[in-house]
């Protein structure tokens, strides 16, 4: 039986939603939380830096590699990678990885945080927001563009640190500049050659290289 326009209207009326007002406590998440940082980042600055970078990855895999990937598609994904830390929080990568059994308790707690999250959307927009948050429900392809993506913006926000003379973080960019360089993704490393480098530059700098 077909809804009137008063019934919906009033059904619409209903909806209530806490979800965005937990995606905007983003921005109070600080990373990096185990190093004194010179410039602070938050998980909603990164998760916008990651998006814009698995956007161009994977638009450089489809131009110059003969992909076939939706970079929106991707883009988008990108934005939520993190969302589930404004549940679990930002825990460091070198506890994340201290060992098994925490990596597998961490994986498990994220798995509950992305249900958690997709509970608080209204019920007609939980489908539509699955593939953008439960990891496993992400194309390999996708996933894979957007974890070098994030691996991009560590290493450049470690280059801001060691530029801005924070030695806090000179290990972190060296074993992230490993990783990036033994990467197989060739869009990674295109990625890498034609726009990292400018990243570095201070705005007269970036100015003289038009």
């Amino acid at each position: 039986m077909q809804k009137t326009p008063e019934t919906q209207a009033t059904e619409i009326k209903t909806v209530k939603s806490s979800f965005h007002a937990y995606l905007t406590r983003l921005r109070w998440i600080k990373r990096w939380g185990l190093k004194r940082n010179a410039l602070e980042e938050n998980v909603m600055e990164h998760s916008w830096e990651v998006s814009v970078i698995a956007h161009t990855l994977a638009l450089i895999k489809n131009r110059y590699f003969n992909g076939c990937v939706d970079a929106n598609a991707v883009a988008a994904a990108a934005l939520y990678h993190d969302v589930t830390e404004v549940i679990t929080g930002d825990l460091p990568t070198p506890i994340k990885y201290h060992s098994e059994a925490i990596r597998t308790a961490y994986k498990q707690i994220e798995k509950q945080a992305e249900i958690e999250l997709l509970n608080l959307l209204p019920e007609k927009l939980r489908a539509d927001f699955e593939a953008l948050i439960q990891q496993d429900r992400m194309p390999e392809e996708h996933k894979q563009i957007i974890k070098a993506a994030d691996k991009i913006s560590a290493y450049l926000k470690c280059r801001a640190e060691l530029k801005a003379g924070n030695l806090e973080f000179e290990m972190a960019a060296e074993q992230l500049a490993l990783k990036i360089a033994e990467s197989e993704q060739q869009e990674v490393i295109f990625f890498m050659q034609a726009f990292a480098p400018s990243c570095g530059l201070t705005l007269d700098g970036l100015m003289k290289t038009y």
